[in-house]
């Protein structure tokens, strides 16, 4: 058997060489010079390198060792990580998948699909995906900033599905045609075009969005803005620069003081981040290398709203407020900005007064604003008038069958129950009688609460088991098997329901879950299609191909500083201190897209805690 494998392998080598060459393995003249030698053996090595490449399926037999006199042969791949290569047949059977983005949403519907079938191609200008919840870390060297982000292509090269990269920007969205047009955005000029075109069967929009500065004068063009990799980076070159102008021989105590007082505009969880983070940077490591300047440092920190961290538990608001207040940072609520100028932000307060205050450098972090590729798209869809893209309840942009959006850049519009009210009543009462019991109620109650999901959450406020008890107390508590409701009175007993319905957070959490799910039906699409699995149509015959997307909330944090932080968990639990900070790193570090980045995070953690923070200006 050994001697069958070595004659094998060795006329294998024999074809290998042959396809190298063109000929015969060379043999070995003595009498050839030494230069001569080597430069045959460079050239077989190019050569090699060369066929191994373009026949790899002559390198897929190996000889991994050899033991006493004889061979073991073993099947390897040439290239593990490589594609599949499809036939141009079969390629142009698939369905064409075109994924806008590399965020969250993008990202999380590109690790979780499944589904040979389709013919994936992703256009972002950004080849990377970044761990967003940790660019505050990255302002004042926590973390470094290629420690948070992952090469879009090592997140899907290991897929055993055809997925291609465009490093571009989408700058127009084409839905009559399905087509999207693109700009390169790395300067790269293709035969005298920098835009082309992608055609698509279905398109997923997860471009995400950006800083909204409500036309506010000033804004754009001094303040900084905390939504990518690079604006981080930017924010500490601004922090290390600002200390060094105030080190400076030549200034006024009163211009070092201007340079060195630090404005965060946004009372939210990323302004309250970066307050915090960069408190820390100041006292931890900055005052240590800038002695002279430390009594100087202020931070302020502007909220138009009465509180900071709004969608937080009061009792983490209250918390943070304290904290922020006992640290020395100036906590100014109710104080709306109205223009900004290179040295001096104007706030108008509740009271009508105004007052200006001057500043070195303003992170702006108050709300998101719509990409303009986004914005024109919702004018050719007759959505001008919303402040993000229409969607209905299975991420499918409203009026287009095979546009889907996700994450920041999208909405969910929810449905009302009262336009659906008479449908409703139609499908439940099944024996046409005009009136409904409680057992027809109890039939399509699963189908109702899985349609709209306000109902449920209006029973689970009013502490009702059911729609029944609903009915039942509609009717004034009389015994189950007499309720019978016409239509005025079962629209009465729904009537607040639809009080309920809230539009969810434009958070990493949700975007992640909306990818995720958009990615498992897009794997179950012909299966489903057959075995629908969703809730009755009640406008109309059968079931949804899918069950609607529904937003299952994990908890929520808050770096506080001073390795303390604010934790909001589901069923109402709320920590705060040193115990939540540890909960926070592992939470962290376990949400990493690789373990590369996990370890890097960690390490980055780690050299923090035993060196401090870096401070050069790179």
């Amino acid at each position: 058997m050994i001697a069958t494998l070595t004659i094998f392998l060795c006329s294998l080598n024999e074809q290998l060489f042959s396809n190298i060459v063109g000929t015969r393995p060379p043999q070995i003249h003595p009498e050839r010079p030494l230069g001569e030698e080597m430069g045959t053996s460079t050239t077989l090595l190019d050569r090699f390198s060369r066929a191994f490449h373009d026949h790899p399926s002559l390198a897929k037999l190996v000889v991994l060792f050899t033991v006493s006199g004889g061979g073991l042969v073993a099947y390897a791949e040439a290239n593990s990580g490589a594609q599949a290569i499809v036939p141009v047949e079969a390629e142009s059977k698939k369905k064409r998948v075109v994924v806008l983005g590399t965020g969250w949403a993008g990202t999380s519907f590109l690790r979780n699909i499944k589904n040979s079938s389709y013919d994936v191609q992703i256009v972002s200008p950004r080849n990377y995906f970044a761990f967003t919840p940790l660019l505050p870390s990255v302002t004042c060297g926590t973390v470094e900033a290629r420690s948070i982000v992952e090469p879009i292509r090592n997140i899907v090269r290991k897929k055993n599905m055809d997925i291609r990269f465009w490093e571009a920007e989408c700058v127009k969205i084409d839905a009559e045609n399905k087509k999207v047009y693109c700009r390169t955005s790395n300067g790269t000029n293709l035969n005298g075009k920098e835009e082309f075109v992608v055609d698509y069967d279905y398109l997923v929009i997860a471009i995400g969005a950006r800083s909204n500065t409500f036309n506010i004068p000033g804004v754009e063009e001094n303040c900084k803005f905390l939504k990518e990799v690079e604006d981080a980076q930017e924010i500490r070159r601004s922090v290390i620069d600002c200390f060094e102008r105030a080190s400076l021989p030549n200034l006024s105590d009163e211009e070092r003081k201007r340079i060195l007082h630090f404005v965060v505009v946004g009372g939210g969880p990323t302004g309250v981040e970066f307050a915090a983070e960069l408190y820390d940077f100041v006292n931890e490591d900055l005052v240590k290398l800038y002695p002279r300047v430390k009594e100087l440092v202020n931070i302020t920190l502007l909220e138009a709203a009465d509180h900071i961290l709004n969608m937080f538990d009061k009792r983490i608001t209250n918390f943070a407020e304290t904290k922020f207040r006992r640290d020395g940072i100036n906590l100014k609520t109710g104080s709306m900005v109205v223009k900004v100028t290179d040295k001096e932000i104007s706030t108008k307060e509740k009271t009508g007064e105004t007052s200006s205050i001057p500043y070195g450098m303003a992170v702006w972090s108050t709300g998101i604003g719509q990409r303009p590729v986004v914005r024109d798209f919702m004018k050719q869809v007759g959505q001008a008038s919303r402040r993000a893209l229409a969607t209905d309840e299975w991420l499918r942009v409203e009026g287009c069958d095979s546009i889907y959006a996700l994450g920041d850049c999208a909405t969910i519009n929810q449905r009302k129950v009262m336009e659906d009210i008479a449908a409703i009543f139609s499908k439940a009462d099944k024996d046409n009688s005009g009136t409904l019991t409680a057992k027809e109620a109890r039939e399509v109650i699963a189908d109702i609460c899985e349609r709209y999901p306000q109902v449920e959450l209006y029973l689970k406020n009013k502490k009702l088991g059911d729609i029944v008890d609903l009915l039942k107390e509609s009717k004034g508590d009389v015994e189950e098997e007499s309720i019978e409701l016409d239509i005025a009175e079962f629209t009465s007993a729904l009537s607040q329901v639809d009080s309920q319905m809230k539009n969810l957070p434009a958070t990493a959490q949700v975007a992640a879950q909306q990818g995720a799910y958009l990615a498992d039906c897009f794997t179950r699409m012909e299966e489903c299609e057959k075995n629908p699995e969703g809730p009755l149509r009640f406008r109309g015959e059968g079931r949804h191909r899918f069950r609607p997307f529904r937003y299952k909330h994990l908890g929520q944090f808050a770096p506080l500083g001073g390795e303390q932080t604010a934790a909001q968990l589901p069923g109402d639990w709320v920590s705060i201190g040193q115990s939540s900070q540890w909960l926070w790193y592992s939470v962290y570090a376990s949400k990493q897209v690789s373990w590369r980045t996990r370890m890097l995070v960690i390490s980055d953690w780690t050299r923090r805690f035993v060196f401090g923070r870096d401070s050069s200006r790179i």
